[in-house]
C-alpha cells in the first residue's frame, strides 16, 4: 500500500488537529483544578457530547456492529440496556454528583469526594478507591489501545506493534500538553464526527443492496435466518446479562467526572436531552451498521474475507469498500475519534488518581499547583505505557476487556455512588466494605462463574448493594457534620431544579403596586 494514500493524509491531519487544540487548550491549563477538570466550566453542549464520546469507546464501532453482524439483532439487548442506564444515570446522579462534589470541600476526583463525604479521615477509602480506579482503567485503556491498533493495522497493513505505538502517542500527547480542556473540546469534536459516521454507513450500504428491502430480506435468510429474531438462541440469563450493562454506568470514573466539570448543576437537564440523542442516534447507527452488513456480505462474499475473520472489522470494511477515499478517510478517523476520546478521558482520571489521591494526599501535602500538574502529565505516561504492555496480545478482543472492566466500576462504585447521593445513614464502613464486595465479586465471578453465563456486574452490583446497606444499619450512624454537609448539598440540588422548574417572573413595577 502506498504511503500517500488519502486515507492517511486523513488521518494524519485528524490527528494534528486534535494536537493543536490540545495545544490551544494548553493557555487555559493554570492549575490542576483547570488540568483535570476545567475548572468547572463546560456548558451543556460540551459536556453532553464530551460524556457520550468519553462513554462511546471503539467498541461503539467495532465491538457492537461485530457482535450484530454475527448473531443478528439479539445482540442489541445490550444497546437498550445501555440506553435504559445512561439515561438515569443523567437522571438521578449528573446534578446531584455535580452539588455534592462542590460541597465536599470542592472535591476534584471520587476519592476525594468519597473522602470529604464520609469523613475519611484514616483515608482508608481514598486509597482503595484510588486502587480498584486503577486496575480497572489499565484494562480499560488496554481496550482502547487494542482498538487504535487494530484500526491501523487493518488500513495501512502495519504490524500490530508499530500501530500499537502510534495509536497510544497520539492520544497520549494532547492528552499530556492540554489536560482537561483539551479533551473535552477534542470530545465534542469527536462525537460529531462519529454520529456523521454512524448515520452515513448504513444508509449507504443498504442502497448499494440493488433491491433494497427485498433484497436485504432474502440475503439475510440466507446468510442469518435468525438474524431478525431479538431472543433468537438466547436465555433468560443471556438478556438480562446484555440488559445490566445499564447498571455499569453509574460507576463509571470518567463518565462520572464529566458531569463534576459542569459549569452549573442547571445545565445538567439540557445536557441530559442532548447527550442522550446522540447516544440514541450512535447506538442506532451502529447496530444498523452490522445488521444491514450481513446482506452486504452475503451478496458479495469474495469481500467478506477479512469480516469473516473478524467481525469487529465490519465498520472498517465497509468504509473501505463503499466509499471515495477521502470520504473513507474522514468516515474511518470516527473510529480513531471513539478511541481516542475515551482512552484520552480514561488516562486523565487514572492520572488525577495518583496525584491528587495518592501522591498529594501521602507524600507532597503542600504541593504547588504546577508541580502538581507536570506530575499528572508523567502520570498520564505511565499509565499508557502499562496500558500499551498489556494490549501487546494481538489476540486480544476490544468488547471483552471492556466488559471486563465496565462491570468492575459498575460494580465497585455504581451502589456506592447512588446510596452516596440518597442516603444520608450511609457510613463509611459500609462505603468501604460495599466497594470492595462489589470489585472482588466481579473478579471472583468472571474467574470462577463465567460458564453461567451470567455478565458478572448483576452479582457484584446486587451484593454491593446489599452489603452498603446491611454495614451502614449495623454500625454507629455517621457524625453530624457528616449529616449536615449532605441535607446541606441536597437542599442545594433540589432548589436549583425547582428554579428549573419555576422560571422567575420580571419584577413587578412599583408604581402599579
Amino acid at each position: 500500500m502506498s504511503q500517500l494514500n488519502p486515507t492517511l493524509i486523513t488521518f494524519m491531519f485528524y490527528i494534528v488537529a486534535m494536537v493543536g487544540i490540545g495545544l490551544y487548550a494548553y493557555k487555559s491549563t493554570n492549575d490542576f483544578s483547570d488540568y483535570i477538570l476545567g475548572g468547572r466550566s463546560l456548558g451543556s453542549v460540551v459536556t453532553a457530547l464530551s460524556a457520550g464520546a468519553s462513554d462511546m469507546s471503539g467498541w461503539l464501532l467495532m465491538g457492537l456492529p461485530g457482535a450484530i453482524y454475527l448473531s443478528g439483532l439479539s445482540e442489541a439487548w445490550i444497546a437498550i440496556g445501555l440506553i435504559i442506564g445512561a439515561w438515569l444515570n443523567w437522571l438521578l446522579v449528573a446534578g446531584r454528583l455535580r452539588v455534592h462534589t462542590e460541597v465536599q470541600n470542592n472535591a476534584l476526583t471520587l476519592p476525594d469526594y468519597f473522602t470529604s463525604r464520609f469523613g475519611d479521615k484514616k483515608k482508608i477509602l481514598r486509597v482503595s478507591s484510588a486502587i480498584v480506579i486503577l486496575v480497572f482503567f489499565a484494562i480499560y485503556c488496554a481496550s482502547g489501545m487494542v482498538a487504535g491498533a487494530r484500526l491501523f493495522e487493518s488500513l495501512f497493513g502495519w504490524s500490530y506493534t508499530t500501530a500499537l505505538w502510534i495509536g497510544a502517542i497520539a492520544t497520549i500527547s494532547y492528552v499530556c500538553i492540554g489536560g482537561f480542556l483539551a479533551i473535552s473540546w477534542t470530545d465534542t469534536f469527536q462525537a460529531g464526527l462519529m454520529i456523521f459516521a454512524l448515520l452515513l454507513t448504513p444508509v449507504i450500504t443498504y442502497l448499494a443492496i440493488g433491491d433494497h428491502s427485498q433484497q436485504m430480506t432474502v440475503m439475510l435468510a440466507e446468510a442469518h435466518p435468525h438474524a431478525m429474531n431479538m431472543v433468537s438462541g438466547l436465555s433468560f440469563v443471556a438478556i438480562i446479562s446484555s440488559l445490566a450493562w445499564g447498571l455499569g454506568y453509574f460507576g463509571q470514573p470518567h463518565i462520572l467526572v464529566r458531569f463534576m466539570a459542569a459549569d452549573s448543576v442547571k445545565t445538567i437537564p439540557a445536557a441530559r436531552r442532548i447527550g442522550m440523542t446522540w447516544m440514541i442516534l450512535c447506538l442506532g447507527g451502529a447496530v444498523a451498521t452490522g445488521f444491514i452488513g450481513i446482506s452486504y456480505f452475503q451478496m458479495h462474499p469474495e469481500l467478506a474475507a477479512s469480516v469473516s475473520q473478524n467481525p469487529e472489522t465490519i465498520f472498517m470494511e465497509l468504509t473501505k469498500i463503499l466509499f471515495n477515499p477521502w470520504i473513507a478517510g474522514v468516515i474511518l478517523a470516527a473510529i480513531l475519534a471513539a478511541v481516542m476520546s475515551t482512552l484520552s478521558c480514561q488516562l486523565l482520571v487514572c492520572s488525577s488518581t495518583l496525584t491528587e489521591d495518592l501522591y498529594k494526599a501521602f507524600f507532597r501535602k503542600n504541593a504547588s499547583q504546577s508541580e502538581l500538574v507536570w506530575v499528572g502529565r508523567f502520570m498520564v505516561l505511565a499509565i499508557a505505557i502499562l496500558a500499551i504492555w498489556l494490549a501487546g496480545n494481538p489476540s486480544s478482543k476490544v468488547l471483552g476487556l471492556v466488559a471486563y472492566a465496565w462491570a468492575g466500576f459498575g460494580a465497585a462504585f455504581g451502589p456506592l455512588i447512588i446510596l452516596s447521593l440518597f442516603w444520608k445513614r450511609m457510613t463509611l464502613n459500609g462505603a468501604i466494605v460495599g466497594m470492595v464486595v462489589g470489585a472482588v465479586s466481579v473478579i471472583v465471578w468472571k474467574n470462577t462463574m463465567a460458564d453461567t453465563g451470567l455478565y458478572e456486574i448483576v452479582p457484584g452490583f446486587i451484593l454491593a448493594f446489599i452489603s452498603i446497606i446491611t454495614v451502614s444499619l449495623l454500625g454507629k450512624a455517621p457524625s453530624q457534620d457528616v449529616v449536615e454537609r449532605f441535607e446541606h448539598a441536597d437542599g442545594l440540588y433540589k432548589q436549583a431544579m425547582q428554579e428549573l422548574k419555576e422560571p422567575r417572573l420580571p419584577a413587578s413595577d412599583p408604581r402599579l403596586d
